[in-house]
């Protein structure tokens, strides 16, 4: 292999490996700050329509060609953002006639990904905008770091490992970013105190799931708690840490 085919792999490859980021880059110069969009008409359709629709395309273009319709990731994507739905694949197969309105590629806030594709593919969605919001939260903080030392801004611990961010040291006002597995709530914040990591804190949207259910006495040691909130809603938990049972809460640990 020459150089220049060496070069154009790298390209390519660098490319695929950047491509969420892009996305948001291209979410918040298009259409200003991304939380906004929100507002928009599409934005606040009921995604089960699309996710429908979508997710009878997947499955018959699985069952053609014993392969899900996904873009490239690397291996170090988290799970639950790894498996992006390539939509042109999907259109080039005559399996869909237009991509959902909700769409980043149609102008939406949504990227569509896949779970549990090793035993049921199932489409459901990752909301930029609550990407956005971590990504405009960790630039704060680094900021921080660099002027203070090294340190972080620090709020309420959660446990050994994690905190909240303190907001009134960053000089800036809490995202107003509403989870999408409880409307009625503001996303919050927390930190790593090892890397400095900005994560969502699912914490009490996990809770909110197990005490509607009467699930306490069901869940694992190890079981990792986000995978019950992909089951009741449509949508996938992003830039979060795993959660599992103890104390009798839902709590965060250090890894993805």
């Amino acid at each position: 292999m020459n150089v220049r085919m060496v070069q154009v792999k790298l390209n390519r490859n660098w490319f695929q490996l950047k491509w969420i980021s892009v996305a948001i880059s291209l979410l918040f110069l298009l259409g200003g700050c991304a939380y906004p969009k929100e507002m928009r008409k599409e934005n606040q359709i009921n995604p089960a329509e699309f996710i429908t629709v979508v997710q009878q395309a997947v499955d018959q273009f699985h069952e053609k060609t014993s392969v899900l319709p996904i873009k490239n990731s690397e291996m170090t994507t988290p799970l639950f953002e790894k498996y992006v739905i390539d939509f042109n694949k999907l259109k080039k197969t005559n399996l869909l006639s237009s991509v959902p309105a909700n769409a980043f590629e149609s102008g939406g806030i949504f990227m569509y990904v896949l779970v549990d594709v090793e035993t049921k593919p199932q489409v459901k969605l990752m909301d930029l905008s609550a990407y956005q919001s971590v990504e405009d939260v960790q630039k704060k903080v680094d900021e921080y770091k660099v002027k203070h030392a090294g340190q972080l801004p620090d709020g309420i611990a959660i446990n050994d490992v994690f905190e909240y961010v303190d907001f009134d040291k960053l000089g800036m006002k809490l995202p107003e970013v509403k989870s999408d597995f409880n409307r009625q709530n503001f996303i919050t914040y927390m930190l790593n105190k090892n890397s400095g990591k900005v994560a969502i804190d699912y914490g009490m949207d996990i809770m909110k799931v197990i005490q509607s259910g009467s699930l306490e006495a069901s869940l694992k040691p190890d079981q990792d708690l986000r995978e019950l909130l992909i089951a009741k809603s449509y949508f996938v938990p992003i830039r979060s840490y795993t959660y599992f049972w103890q104390n009798n809460q839902p709590i965060p640990q250090n890894k993805d």
